[in-house]
């Protein structure tokens, strides 16, 4: 049976990173040839391409194929040497057969292998789209924005207070990725309370600063309001904020709570400040302009969005530009931003323990990026191990180095652990430590999400996108007294009682409940297969319950509302 490797960029999840570094050595008379033909396709093929490339492929590689976590996809590229030369690559360069068979079985260097998500047929003709031009789409303008707005419950005739009777605090927004749904679910009971239909393969859910609402935005740039005080919690409100999306969060300051909320855009490369509580558009901003290097990017996308608590202030990060901005909301028709360089190609991050410094991984430049937002500067960039990839992170106080943040990765064997400042004066011995990395923590490769609680004696990560079955289904947790090694490395897809699938059932996204107690993992199977939620004591790493609802279909993210709200990581 071949091997296959798997790394993939994101959640972005099922995006398509082809890891094309080192596949290009075109000798020299093969470099002074004549190009290769692109192939042709007819109109319904490339519209099949173009959407099966949205949905699996632009998260890494952009939406022009330019590359970021993902490698450059364009039919023609040169690729400067050290020695000042170039070397001509390009996809035509590698030719359909080579091409199939990386998209199928995936690269060492980065790539998840899609044998068993995508046809023979469509794989083919990926490998022949690839090779074309890319189409550049269309703008999306302010009017666009307006036009799409939909107000389906007026503020007026809502609740003025909760009108079930769940446990609000304990509720989890859980993401049905390919049916574009959000599931409801009662922390409590683990019943489905309500599922809601939202745009396509939700990527978060953020709440409110009141935790009333829940702000959950597709990749298809669907923001949905989803108003938990109903009887049945339901959408209502909505805005399409682009073409494709990520990020969404709402104003947190005091005296600007759940005033605004800001949403951020793949394509168009631009962000949305809207309403708290109507998602009435009130400014566009585009975010195109000049790299971190000092190059033009046409299509900056806009990656992981964040709120101060400190000031009224949005962090927002830029992906190909390594652009932090720091967008201040007290003056909506006077934006003021303080525009912050780091590094290439910033992602997701979050605060650390002290909520004053936000760390965000430059993934492809393999580093973390800490912002101090108190003084709005730069803190740190420090070096790690090949494309981290925290989530969120977590934080935790370390038996030796005091608190640290951590993040996992995708293409390192280790999750990293980064010593953060603390004004607690029994911390104080720690500073000689602050942004080094202290300790590499042995894991394996393909690792998206690391998760702890305050409460909680163990760490858990993921490994959804390993290329090993077995590990891409289990999950490692360590315990904090020994960090050497992992305590036990669960199979989720064995606990979970599903059928045995050739499919891989990846165990993605651990999500402690509200008091600590538990630890939610999705095990994400085919559309057409059976997934589950499985929940464990965090204590005694027993499985407590399996939730296998058939509306479950294709579970990934999981956001427990009383720790999204609180940045509980």
């Amino acid at each position: 049976m071949q091997k296959r490797n798997s790394i993939s960029g994101s959640l972005r999840l099922a995006a398509l990173p082809i890891a094309l570094a080192g596949l290009f050595n075109v000798a020299h008379a093969q470099q002074q040839a004549a190009p290769a033909a692109a192939p042709t396709l007819s109109a319904a093929e490339k519209e099949q391409a173009k959407k099966i490339y949205f949905e699996r492929c632009a998260g890494c590689h952009g939406v022009l194929r330019k590359g970021a976590t993902g490698k450059n996809l364009e039919p023609h590229w040169s690729k400067k040497l050290p020695d000042g030369s170039t070397q001509e690559g390009g996809t035509l360069k590698l030719g359909q057969n080579r091409l199939e068979k990386i998209i199928a079985y995936g690269t060492e260097g980065g790539m998840v292998n899609f044998d068993d998500i995508l046809s023979k047929d469509e794989l083919a003709l990926m490998a022949k789209y690839i090779q074309t031009t890319p189409d550049v789409p269309p703008e999306y303008s302010f009017k666009e924005t307006m036009d799409s707005w939909k107000v389906i419950v007026p503020v007026k005739d809502r609740p003025t207070k909760q009108m079930n009777k769940y446990n609000l605090k304990n509720m989890f927004s859980v993401t049905l990725r390919d049916t574009g749904e959000v599931a409801l679910i009662d922390g409590d009971t683990k019943e489905i309370r309500s599922i809601v239909k939202t745009g396509y393969a939700v990527h978060i859910s953020r709440l409110s600063k009141s935790g009333r609402y829940v702000y959950v935005i597709g990749r298809d740039g669907r923001l949905s309001l989803i108003d938990l005080w109903m009887e049945k919690p339901a959408v209502v409100a909505e805005l399409k904020i682009g073409f494709d999306a990520r990020s969404v969060d709402t104003s947190k300051f005091k005296g600007y709570d759940d005033k605004y909320a800001i949403a951020g855009s793949y394509w168009p490369p631009q962000y949305v400040i809207m309403d708290g509580d109507t998602l009435k558009p009130l400014k566009v901003v585009s975010t195109r302009g000049m790299t971190v290097d000092g190059e033009y990017h046409p299509e900056p996308r806009v990656a992981s969005i964040v709120s101060s608590e400190i000031k009224p202030e949005w962090v927002v990060n830029i992906k190909e530009t390594g652009q932090i901005l720091l967008v201040d909301y007290s003056d909506i028709k006077n934006l003021k931003t303080t525009t912050i360089e780091s590094a290439k190609f910033l992602h997701d991050g979050g605060w650390d323990a002290s909520k004053r410094y936000f760390l965000v991984a430059a993934n492809a430049s393999n580093k973390i990026a800490a912002v101090d937002t108190k003084l709005g500067k730069l803190a740190a960039l420090i070096d790690t191990a090949k494309i981290p990839h925290p989530g969120r992170g977590a934080n935790f106080v370390h038996p030796k180095f005091g608190p640290v943040w951590a993040t996992g990765h995708l293409g390192a064997d280790v999750v990293t652990l980064i010593s953060t400042p603390s004004d607690n004066p029994k911390y104080k011995q720690y500073k000689q430590y602050n942004w080094k990395v202290v300790q590499e923590m042995k894991h394996v490769p393909g690792n998206l999400f690391v998760k702890t609680h305050p409460k909680s004696k163990h760490f858990w990560a993921d490994a959804p996108q390993n290329p090993e079955k077995a590990l891409a289904e289990s999950v490692a947790v360590w315990d904090m007294a020994d960090l050497s090694k992992p305590k036990k490395v669960i199979n989720v897809a064995k606990d979970s009682g599903l059928p045995e699938t050739k499919a891989i059932k990846r165990a993605v996204h651990p999500e402690y409940s509200a008091d600590g107690t538990e630890v939610w993992i999705s095990l994400w199977g085919g559309k057409t297969d059976q997934s589950a939620i499985v929940v464990y004591d965090d204590k005694t790493l027993a499985v407590k319950k399996v939730i296998t609802d058939p509306k479950m279909i294709t579970p990934t993210g999981k956001f427990n509302v009383y720790n999204t709200q609180h940045d509980i990581y």
